[in-house]
Order: structure tokens, then C-alpha cells, then sequence
């Protein structure tokens, strides 16, 4: 496994490419597999349809949008904790619901971080989370 590949779970293509631009710069191209929404990211994790051939191992950090089609992130969120195999992999709620926190901490986020809506405060904020969970996740 890559020893920071990252799970970016987020249907909102503007907030992906911004995203990535912060992955890029931490040197992480290559290294991050987008889910535009719920389904996908379960399917991404548990090596299912288009994701059956992807590389083995988990991601070493999922960050994950809540409000999104067909699987919402809360579904995704209590599946992947109730999962033996998947439920330690780390997972970040990043998302613009700000009333969430607790409900999200009650099924096993490890971290929730409100998305900003400026352009500048959210590129920055990507970057002191990438920054954060990734050096954590080094250690």
C-alpha cells in the first residue's frame, strides 16, 4: 500500500480540483482515488465493481462530504466503523453542515473539520488537514 494514499469522497467537482491542487502540492499525485458519492466510496473501500482491480490495502485517510447522491457520507461513515476490516481506516468528515458534529463523532469519525466556503480559507484548511492527518498517520 502507498503510505499516504488518500479516499477524497466528494461529489462537488469544484471542491475536488481544489482538492487536488493541494494534493499536488504535497507531492501526493498519483496517490488520491476520488468517490463522487457514497456508493462509489463503499465500493472503492470494499474492492467492488470498476474498483475490483484497484491496488490492495486501504486508504491511509478517507476524507469524506456527507451530504451526497445515492449513499449519503453518513451511511458511508457507520458502515465502514462497523466494518471489522475497514474500521480502522481514518476518516475525516469534511463538509459544509455545521449541526453534524456530534452525530458524525457518535458513529466513529475520527475527525470533523467544517468546510469552509471561501476559495482561500478552504485551500487553506485542506492543506492544515492534509498536513495534520498525514504527518499524524507518518508518526
Amino acid at each position: 500500500m502507498a503510505a499516504h494514499r488518500i479516499l477524497l469522497v466528494e461529489d462537488n467537482e469544484l471542491d475536488i480540483e481544489l482538492a487536488q491542487l493541494v494534493f499536488q502540492e504535497r507531492g501526493l499525485d498519483g496517490q488520491v482515488a476520488v468517490a463522487r458519492d457514497g456508493q462509489e466510496a463503499l465500493d472503492y473501500l470494499r474492492r467492488r465493481g470498476v474498483f475490483e482491480s484497484r491496488p490492495e490495502g486501504h486508504p491511509a485517510l478517507v476524507l469524506l462530504d456527507l451530504n451526497m447522491p445515492r449513499v449519503s457520507g453518513f451511511q458511508v461513515l457507520s458502515s465502514v466503523k462497523n466494518d471489522p476490516d475497514l474500521r480502522h481506516v481514518p476518516i475525516v468528515v469534511f463538509s459544509t453542515s455545521k449541526v453534524d458534529r456530534t452525530a458524525c463523532e457518535e458513529l466513529g469519525a475520527d475527525d470533523y473539520v467544517p468546510k469552509p466556503s471561501s476559495f482561500e480559507a478552504f485551500l487553506s484548511t485542506m492543506q492544515d488537514l492534509t498536513n495534520t492527518w498525514l504527518d499524524h498517520l507518518s508518526a
